[in-house]
């Protein structure tokens, strides 16, 4: 069976050698095409680089650019960064008055482990150039509870020790917008999809929208190729310049994690090449479609059985999976929708579900079962934006169907075009609400630490309160007199 991937042996040369519980006889993750290894080998640029990357609280990229000479420092886990690092708010603060987890404590470092399996090309940099993923780790060798790949580690160990493997697979939407956003204070679509400055109207899976944005999506596909991403179909979706792309399923969620992660990166450098920018921004344009990032989930036994099957009969575990994901729903729709921007998205009559309800084949459901026999059963998570954590993302959505699989749980109604619960959970519209919902909840505390809830709860609470106590031009074209 697939297990949590190791996260690397050893140490920084002043700290013992210490075991990570999570090291285990993991499958390697082929990243690189023979053609990609071979030029790696073959043709490095003298200027090749390898980055070392750690995912940040609100799924951004801190690390460090080394030469490829020097590699060997990434290996013998001597590249170190500031703990804080993986706490740092949505402007780049440590936040140290809250969190005490900076300069009170002398702002110690910790060790980048990196993930073998991670490494891949970097197919933008000179030739021969690398990046691999790494997890924090404490400089006695554990990893740190401030790193959010240790936190989904730790989830799937849970599952390793019921002899269950999650298959994981992600859909990302993003925008491509001109890259003149600076200049002008807001996003507009390409002009190659754009009449006199305005869109040409809704995209939905129209070829002539994928074929006027061809060259930056073959650049992204070409990316993709290099790294060895399991891209599958890419499509356009509702809003003007908006497109998804689909990672195939991975019987190994931290790497399909990984993956979503790096395909951000390639979207964002695939635009630069093109004069573009891309942005996975929850809602950017009030009139159009918000981005989500939904998420298809079954589980292995251990003899490669999909427990979700339910064989042509009652579909017993597959609802009880999703009781448990819509019972920790509002507790974690802070995962789901991280910034105050995400709120935006979650609007009746829209594809992004405003509430804790589940169905058949139901694209407006909060979870939808697109299948219930054969290998193919599974679930749809299609609460969360673009905008979340992949990493913490899938934290909460395993965390809340290990409960229905320790037990079984009623899903109530079922949502279909006919009818609908009465009066069923709804999510929340607002930021603050969530954050105190998630800094209250024991399901979080389990699933991803006390010290963890912590942090990014405070954190949060301090966005939102920013946010709120920010006055918008809104405020002044409505509330101040007009004449």
């Amino acid at each position: 069976m697939a297990s949590p991937k190791a996260f690397g042996k050893g140490t920084a040369s002043s700290a013992p050698a210490a075991k990570t519980p999570f090291e285990t006889a993991s499958e390697s993750r082929p990243f690189m095409t023979d053609t990609a290894k071979a030029a790696q080998s073959s043709a490095a640029d003298p200027s090749a680089r390898i980055e070392i990357l750690l995912v940040g609280m609100n799924g951004d990229l801190r690390g460090k650019m080394i030469p490829i000479s020097a590699e060997d420092k990434v290996w013998k886990n001597t590249v170190r960064l500031p703990a804080s690092t993986q706490s740092l708010d949505i402007w780049g603060d440590d936040n140290d008055d809250i969190t005490g987890l900076s300069l009170t404590l002398g702002d110690p470092d910790g060790i980048c482990v990196p993930d073998r399996n991670a490494l891949t090309t970097l197919p933008w940099g000179p030739a021969g150039s690398k990046q691999v993923l790494a997890t924090m780790h404490t400089l006695a060798g554990e990893p740190h509870f401030i790193c959010p790949r240790a936190i989904l580690a730790n989830v799937l160990k849970r599952y390793e020790e019921r002899g269950l493997t999650p298959v994981v697979a992600t859909e990302l939407e993003f925008y491509v917008v001109a890259d003149d956003w600076r200049e002008t204070g807001k996003p507009a679509p390409p002009k190659a999809l754009t009449y006199r400055g305005q869109p040409n109207g809704f995209q939905l899976y129209d070829m002539s929208a994928t074929a006027a944005m061809e060259g930056f999506l073959d650049t992204v596909r070409t990316f993709a190729d290099d790294m060895g991403l399991p891209a599958d179909a890419t499509t356009a979706e509702f809003g003007a310049g908006q497109f998804e792309v689909n990672l195939l399923h991975k019987p190994d969620a931290l790497a399909a994690a990984d993956d979503c992660i790096y395909l951000k990166r390639v979207v964002d450098f695939a635009a630069r090449r093109h004069g573009l920018k891309a942005t996975c921004m929850a809602k950017p344009y009030a009139d159009q479609a918000g981005s989500g990032l939904h998420v298809h989930a079954s589980i292995l036994d251990r003899d490669g059985n999909n427990i979700l099957d339910a064989r042509g009969g009652d579909p017993v575990k597959l609802k009880s999976v999703t009781a448990g994901m819509l019972k920790t729903m509002r507790e974690a729709q802070l995962i789901f929708a991280p910034f105050a921007n995400s709120y935006r998205r979650f609007q009746p009559g829209s594809f992004a579900p405003d509430k804790a309800d589940w169905g058949f084949g139901n694209r407006g459901t909060a979870i939808r079962i697109p299948d219930s026999n054969g290998p193919a059963a599974r679930i749809e998570h299609r609460v969360a934006g673009a905008d979340a954590h992949p990493h913490l993302l899938l934290s909460a959505i395993l965390g809340g169907m290990l409960l229905g699989l320790d037990e079984t749980l009623d899903p109530g109604p079922v949502t279909t075009p006919d009818s609908a619960p009465e009066n069923p959970d709804m999510l929340t519209h607002d930021f603050l609400t969530a954050v105190d919902l998630f800094r209250q909840s024991p399901f979080i505390a389990d699933c991803f630490g006390a010290g963890y809830q912590k942090l990014y709860g405070d954190t949060k609470r301090k966005e939102a309160i920013t946010y709120l106590r920010t006055v918008s031009d809104f405020d002044y074209q409505t509330y101040l007199p007009r004449i």
